[in-house]
Formats: structure tokens, C-alpha cells, sequence
């Protein structure tokens, strides 16, 4: 994770935006691994059968794939590998498999996720039967089964959110508006502007306060502005209708418009996510005091002190130059308006907390209606998406007593160990950088801070209040405990302990600040890792992960940063040079793929993942032959070369919905799974050998690959 734009323009000043109301937890930031979709649970698994599980009847314990970790039997060998090696490993393999009802699409990490909800509620059902729980255990039992309590929601339908909405038809100036917005933190609600506090970029031992554009309840700005989605804005001001409606506002379609035009003028001026990106842009050093003067329009001493953000000392803008256009446009935009959007906000945000007729409609718009979902996701497993929400770390403890064995720890360690070594070798064979820069890179490679499983300190949640039967109360409070946690961290030192993720999390991070790469308990486990697995395709599985997360720190905006995770600039100039080259020539081959018809995938948007993606897999090899000079065994005809690339491949096996994939290439900053395998693969020379590959669609003239790591 780098903490420090951790959400940029995806930011929400409610801990209960979509990231609540989707399918699966989220990706945290664009150093993750896996992708975050709507669905958040996108990604794919290679196997005879994949047809979701989702009745909760799974097994809790984890898939094993082939006879040595990848199943052949998967593979569609009529496809040449130059043409589409991402079918040529996995075609059969997608070709089975079924998207669930309830998902937008599916494969390993969906998989895994599904593992990983059977063992949380295999721990959640067995607190719920002990008698006399109390501390965390109870909070658990009591948060699950509240959630799962549909009977006193229903019977309470708006009524826990009728005295907020009241608080709001108050609202009598736009500085009540702005104070509103800043109090808002930690619960139902939202602003223009967001609050977040992380590691400071130029100082990461001190966390500092970070303020990005917000305002905009699509998934991107793209979403109002471009005619491709003309369909689904409009499908969004009927959503807005109907829950302006459902609240009783009045001239409900007329205010929906309003409320609509509002946020598309506040689209027009925000950021790309292109430009939000870019760490050096985005690093912007302001007093609270040069802020409100350079943004006038919106009152930012109230917005700070609601906040209880006024004492902070400095405040880094990320999308400058868009704060005094949004401030124009809240100056612009009548107070009534913006009263009806907050009303909608914050009833979008509370509904999967509300009865049944809220949750549903919701889950319609935000799921159905975006991302092509056909059905909601179970009620349990919505439960326990409420409770990670809130007591992630202590389930994640839990699940680590039983489900995260010593032994895995101890290997990871190893091969992160080997990636390490494979990453100085990488290094020291570049042909186009200076030795200047290369003693550089080894000496941030060096600091690299490593975390694996679970945190040494687990979060204390002591001072949470769960109730029995109070949902609604659990999850606002559950907000407020966080914000009070974040407001705590305050131009104060950071705590190089704490995690970004929970261990039950599908995932894996970097984070430049602090200069570590982490590996959660969850994602150690087949068909990522299996110790009884193949080394090759280990290497190139959880190898590939590894190296991923590694090559983070050296990819367009992480190499930014020096081995303390200092913003700067530790490059020459000549060496710079040659590598943004290299990078605009790859990120080239990434404009041209297009997943779905009209829909292109962008390669200034995921630059970082698709660099991070070729050096992973480039690791991961060097790795593999650095353990086993003489290639190793021959398995099933295949080399030790080609099972390490299929290992790669096999993780990213996926079916996707069509909505799904176009959200995909607008919002996210990594590439389709497809193109996750092929895009690395048709430059790596070693790839090519590995397969005799000689022509295809995807044949790269050796002059035309790109060398970066």
C-alpha cells in the first residue's frame, strides 16, 4: 500500500461508500495485487470446475491443482501461444467456468475469497455456540448476527437514519453545509473535498493529513462525461429518484436531475486518475489557512475545525488545481441541491444497514446495474463483510490459529528471500542503467521491509462498542472508532507495525513510504503457494506475486521514492530518461488491447501494474533457475521454464461480465487478467524460447520488446 495516496480520487469521506455496499472487499490501493472491480472479487483460478460454492457449504480447506500444481488439463493447446498464451494455459479452464449469480465475474481469488468467507464463518459460528463470550469473541458474534438479524431491520426501516436526514433538512448555509460535511467523518455522508491521514511522503516517519477531490458517486468521472456511458448515468438518476423518493423528498425526478448535474460539474473539473497517479503532482504542501484562500467557495476553517482537523500543522493537496474549480462549482450549485445530494449520499451509504427495501435497491444499482451482477450476495457472507469491516484483525487472529500453518511462513520467508536475490541479479544485468543508479537500487532494495501472515501487534478494539440487535448503531460506531483511531495518528510518528490488510485477505501490498512488501495469510495457499506443489510453478505463482510487490518500488511512480521511502528524486537524469522511454513504449502495447468492443484498456492508467506485472514474472524465473541451475525436472513434457510461465498464467484464469470489464478499464489501475499474462509475456526473450514461439497475433519483434527490470 502507499499509504500516503492510498484512495486518491476513489476517496469517500464515509467509511460506508461502495467499498461496503460491493461484492468483496477492496483492493486498497493501486500497489495491490489483484484487481478491485465493483465486485472487488475479481480475479482468476485455474481448474476442472469453478462454479462458485456460494451456499456456504464449502469446504474450509484450500484446492489442490493437478499433480504438481497446475492442471493441464485446463490447458486448449489448439491455440498457439503467440496468439493468446492466456488461452493457450488456462482456455479450458474459463471456458468451465461459471460466474456465480451474485459476482461479475470469477476465478482464484473470487476462490480463495470463498474459502476464506467459509473459514470466518466456520470461527463466527462456533463463538456464536459458546456461552458467556465477551471482549472481541462477543463483539464478533454480536456484529455477525446483528447483520444477519432482517427482521429488526426491516421493522426498523428508516427510522435509525430519520434524525441524521433531520439534521440535514436544517442545514441553512452553505458554511452549515461545509461543517456538516466535515463532521460527517467516520459516518453516513459525504463532501467534496476528503480527509485521510498516512505516512507523509516527504517526512514517512510522521503521519500528516491528506485532502483529495471528491463528490462523485460513480466510478469514475468518465461515467458523466463520455456517451459510452450515457446508459448507465441515466439508470443513476433513476436509482437517485427512487431513493429520494423512498425518503419522501419531494419532486424527486426534478431534484435527482439536479443532483446528477451537480456531480457532473464537479466531474467535468476533477482529476483523471491518470493524473492522480503521478506521485510528484499529487505532493502538494499547503497550510490550512493557503488552502481556503486558494480555494475560496467552500468553507474550508469550518470544513477543518467539524473535522477536528483544524490543529493540523501542514496539509499535502493532491489534485490541486481541481480544489478551487470544485469549490466554484459547491459556490455555484444552490444550497437546496446540495442538501438533496447529501440526503442521497448518505442514504446510498447506509442502505446495506437499513431494511430490505433500502439494501435491495441499492444492491441493484451499485451491483446489478453496474457491473452486471444477477443476484445479491448471500446474507452471511454479507455479515461477514460487515464484521471484517470492523473487526478485521480479530477475526484475522483467529483465522490464523487455525488456518495459517507455521511451517508456510517459514517458506515464504525463503522464497522472498530468493525473489530479493533475483531482483540484485536483475539489477546488476541491466544494460541501459548507469552504475551510478544501480548502486542506488541495490542500497533501496537492501532497506526492503517484509511482513508475512499476520501483524506482531494486533489492533486493539477495546474502546468499540458493539451491541446486541443494533446494526446500524455497531456500524456507526464502528466508523467513529476508526476516525477517532485516524485522527489519533496526527502529525505523529508513524507505527511501522501496523498493517494495511487483515490476514484474511486475498491480496498483497507495497508500500512505498515504508518501503515493505506484505503478504497476507490468505493468499498463501494454492494455487498461489502450495508447498507440496512443483517449485517451478510456486516460483512463477507466488513468485510472480512477490516480484510484483518488489518490482513496486521500482516502477513508474515507486522508484520515486528511496529506500526510506522518501519522496525524491535519486536517479541521473540520463538514466530517468531511459526509462520513462521504456515505460511509454510499453504502456503503447497496453493501449491497443481491447477486452470488450469500444473499450480500451489504458496504459497511463496502469502503467505501475503492468510493470510491476513483467518484473514479476521475470523474478520469478530468475529466481527458479537460480535454485535449480540445471533446470530442473521435466514434468508432464513441460521444462522447469515453461511450468514457471504457466504457474504466472494459471493465477489469472477469470471469466469477467461484460459490465464489469468496461467499469474495469476506466477505474482500475491494473490491466484485465487476459492481459496480465499476455502483456508481460510478449516481452520476455526467455518466454518466447521457452515455447518456440516464432509468430502471432502477440509476436513481438525482439528490437520491439521492452527491457525495464
Amino acid at each position: 500500500m502507499r499509504n500516503s495516496i492510498l484512495l486518491t480520487t476513489a476517496l469517500s469521506l464515509s467509511l460506508f461508500t461502495a467499498a461496503a455496499q460491493a461484492e468483496d472487499r477492496a483492493c486498497l490501493d493501486d500497489h495491490c495485487f489483484l484487481q478491485s472491480l465493483s465486485s472487488l472479487d475479481s480475479l482468476g483460478l485455474k481448474a476442472d470446475t469453478l462454479t462458485g460454492g456460494d451456499t456456504g457449504s464449502d469446504s474450509t480447506v484450500a484446492q489442490t491443482f493437478g499433480t504438481w500444481g497446475f492442471d493441464v488439463k485446463g490447458m486448449d493447446t489448439s491455440v498457439n501461444p503467440g496468439d493468446n498464451f492466456f488461452r493457450y494455459a488456462n482456455g479450458k479452464a474459463i471456458d468451465a467456468i461459471v460466474i456465480p449469480s451474485d459476482r461479475t465475474s470469477y476465478g482464484a481469488f473470487a476462490a480463495l475469497r470463498n474459502l476464506s468467507d467459509n473459514r470466518l464463518k466456520a470461527i463466527i459460528d462456533e463463538l456464536s455456540a459458546k456461552p458467556g463470550l465477551t471482549g472481541d469473541e462477543k463483539k464478533i458474534a454480536d456484529l455477525y448476527n446483528s447483520m444477519m438479524d432482517v427482521n429488526t431491520r426491516n421493522a426498523l426501516d428508516i427510522a435509525p437514519l430519520a434524525p441524521t436526514l433531520t439534521k440535514i433538512r436544517a442545514i441553512k448555509t452553505k458554511s452549515d453545509m461545509a461543517a456538516y460535511m466535515g463532521g460527517v467523518m467516520g459516518q453516513f455522508g459525504s463532501s467534496v473535498f476528503a480527509p485521510a491521514i498516512f505516512d507523509d511522503q516527504k517526512n514517512p516517519q510522521i503521519n500528516i493529513l491528506y485532502m483529495f477531490q471528491s463528490g462523485l458517486t460513480l466510478p469514475d468521472r468518465n461515467y458523466y462525461l463520455e456517451d459510452s456511458f450515457k446508459e448507465k448515468k441515466a439508470l443513476y438518476e433513476a436509482y437517485v429518484t427512487d431513493v429520494l423518493r423512498m425518503v419522501g423528498y419531494p419532486d424527486a425526478a426534478k431534484t435527482a436531475k439536479d443532483i446528477v448535474a451537480f456531480e457532473t460539474e464537479i466531474a467535468k473539473v476533477s482529476w483523471t486518475r491518470i493524473e492522480s497517479r503521478d506521485d510528484d503532482k499529487t505532493y502538494n504542501l499547503m497550510t490550512a489557512k493557503e488552502i481556503a484562500a486558494f480555494a475560496p467557495g467552500f468553507d474550508f476553517p469550518t470544513f477543518f475545525k467539524a473535522a477536528k482537523l483544524d490543529k493540523a500543522k501542514k496539509i499535502v493537496v493532491a489534485q490541486n488545481t481541481a480544489f478551487p474549480k470544485i469549490a466554484k462549482v459547491y459556490a455555484d450549485t444552490p444550497l437546496e441541491t446540495i442538501k438533496a445530494w447529501q440526503t442521497f449520499k448518505t442514504v446510498n451509504e447506509a442502505a446495506p444497514y437499513l431494511s430490505e427495501r433500502f439494501s435491495t435497491r441499492a444492491w441493484e444499482f451499485n451491483s446489478r446495474d453496474l457491473s452486471g451482477a444477477k443476484a445479491q450476495r448471500p446474507l452471511w457472507k454479507r455479515a461477514i463483510s460487515v464484521t471484517e469491516g470492523s473487526l478485521g484483525e480479530a477475526l484475522g487472529k483467529a483465522y490464523v490459529e487455525r488456518y495459517f500453518p507455521a511451517e508456510s511462513k517459514a517458506m515464504m520467508e525463503k522464497l522472498v528471500g530468493d525473489l530479493k536475490t533475483a531482483m540484485g541479479k536483475r539489477i546488476d544485468g541491466l544494460d541501459w542503467m548507469s552504475a551510478e543508479t544501480k548502486a542506488k537500487a541495490h542500497e533501496k532494495l537492501g532497506k526492503f521491509g517484509v511482513k508475512i501472515g499476520y501483524p506482531d501487534k494486533w489492533k486493539d478494539y477495546s474502546a468499540l462498542e458493539i451491541k446486541a440487535g443494533d446494526l446500524f448503531g455497531n456500524v456507526t460506531r464502528s466508523g467513529e472508532f476508526e476516525w477517532a483511531d485516524s485522527l489519533n495518528k496526527l502529525d505523529k510518528p508513524v507505527d511501522p507495525l501496523e498493517w494495511g490488510m487483515t490476514p484474511q485477505t486475498v491480496n498483497a501490498y507495497y508500500s512505498s513510504t515504508r518501503n515493505e512488501i506484505v503478504f497476507p495469510a490468505a493468499i498463501l495457499q494454492p494455487p498461489f503457494f502450495d508447498p507440496k506443489a512443483d517449485a517451478a510453478v510456486n516460483y512463477g505463482a507466488i513468485g510472480g506475486v512477490i516480484g510484483h510487490e518488489i518490482t513496486h518500488g521500482f516502477d513508474d511512480q515507486g522508484r520515486k521514492s528511496d529506500g526510506d521511502g522518501v519522496l525524491r528524486d535519486w536517479w541521473t537524469a540520463e538514466d530517468a530518461a531511459k526509462f520513462d522511454a521504456k515505460a511509454k513504449v510499453f504502456g503503447a502495447q497496453y493501449d491497443t488491447y481491447e477486452p470488450v468492443p469500444g473499450a480500451k484498456v489504458q496504459g497511463g492508467l496502469t502503467m505501475g501494474e503492468n510493470i510491476a506485472d513483467l518484473g514479476g514474472v521475470l523474478m520469478g524465473l530468475t529466481a527458479y533457475r537460480l535454485s535449480h541451475p540445471d533446470g530442473g525436472p521435466v514434468l508432464d513434457g513441460f521444462t522447469g521454464d515453461q511450468r514457471v510461465f504457466f504457474g504466472f498464467a494459471g493465477v489469472w484464469a477469470s471469466k469477467y461480465r461484460e459490465d464489469a470489464l468496461r467499469q474495469q478499464v476506466v477505474s482500475d489501475p491494473h490491466s484485465p487478467a487476459e492481459f496480465r499474462v499476455i502483456g508481460p509475456m510478449r516481452n520476455i526473450d526467455d518466454w518466447y524460447k521457452a515455447f518456440g514461439v516464432t509468430n502471432g497475433k502477440y509476436y513481438l519483434k525482439p528490437e520491439d520488446r521492452v527491457r525495464i527490470w
